[in-house]
């Protein structure tokens, strides 16, 4: 599932108020029928499409007396939808959480939280003092590092203003512009140029004219940025080292 996906599923306030219940417990659409204050069918409706997209589970479980076994309803995805949005700012992700127990998460995490990953070990319970405790320390951390994300993305928002009046000035049309963005979104992987035709709806042909004549701009910036000099045969690509 990507960031559009996820999205068009999670626009609709009655589905997010039952992920939220779900997560914390199973329930049954008739309790969250009785939460939520809204009818049973549209609440089986609204399951029905969060399970086809795979952000939930259910399981028949027998009644406690003595009908029909009931459907259990439960949260099966763990991801993160990020939208970062301004002038010359536009990012938009859908990011997976890592899987794995507390040593395996552990060389990913920053430092400061090892008393935490010691605490837990291999126990299943935790009392609930000890649990507020560790997750306050996250909390901490969490906060710490949406700040330094928040800061970068400020930054990264400055170099794209300030970037903004050389390609206004190196480009010639509309489609140079957005070839020119669009690199800039991505400096550090190749860029898809039949995906980027169709999005401007334009022959790939033409997406390849004006990469060449990008690449030649991009060799003769480098060579002038850093004294260097670059020869190379006429149609060699640029080595995608040299964008970044």
């Amino acid at each position: 599932m990507d960031f559009d996906e996820a999205l068009s599923i999670l626009e609709n306030r009655a589905r997010r108020d039952i992920l939220k219940r779900l997560a914390k417990e199973p329930h049954y659409p008739l309790q969250l029928s009785e939460l939520l204050d809204i009818s049973q069918q549209a609440v089986v409706k609204h399951l029905k499409v969060l399970e086809a997209a795979g952000f939930v589970e259910s399981q028949k479980v027998p009644s406690v007396k003595g009908g029909p076994p009931k459907k259990m309803y439960t949260v099966n995805q763990s991801f993160s939808l990020r939208l970062d949005l301004g002038p010359n700012l536009f990012r938009a992700e859908h990011r997976t959480m890592p899987k794995g127990g507390p040593i395996r998460l552990s060389s990913r995490l920053p430092g400061g939280l090892d008393g935490v990953i010691d605490k837990i070990g291999t126990r299943r319970r935790l009392p609930l003092v000890e649990a507020m405790s560790m997750l306050s320390e996250m909390d901490r951390a969490l906060e710490q590092i949406d700040e330094q994300r928040d800061a970068i993305i400020a930054l990264h928002q400055q170099v794209m203003q300030k970037v903004a009046p050389t390609i206004d000035d190196s480009s010639e049309t509309y489609e140079e512009r957005q070839l020119a963005h669009a690199m800039l979104n991505h400096p550090r992987r190749p860029l898809d140029l039949d995906l980027f035709s169709q999005g401007l709806r334009i022959q790939s042909m033409q997406a390849e004219v004006m990469m060449d004549g990008l690449r030649e701009k991009l060799l003769r910036d480098f060579a002038s940025t850093t004294g260097s000099v670059i020869a190379a045969r006429e149609g060699t690509p640029l080595p995608w080292w040299l964008a970044r």
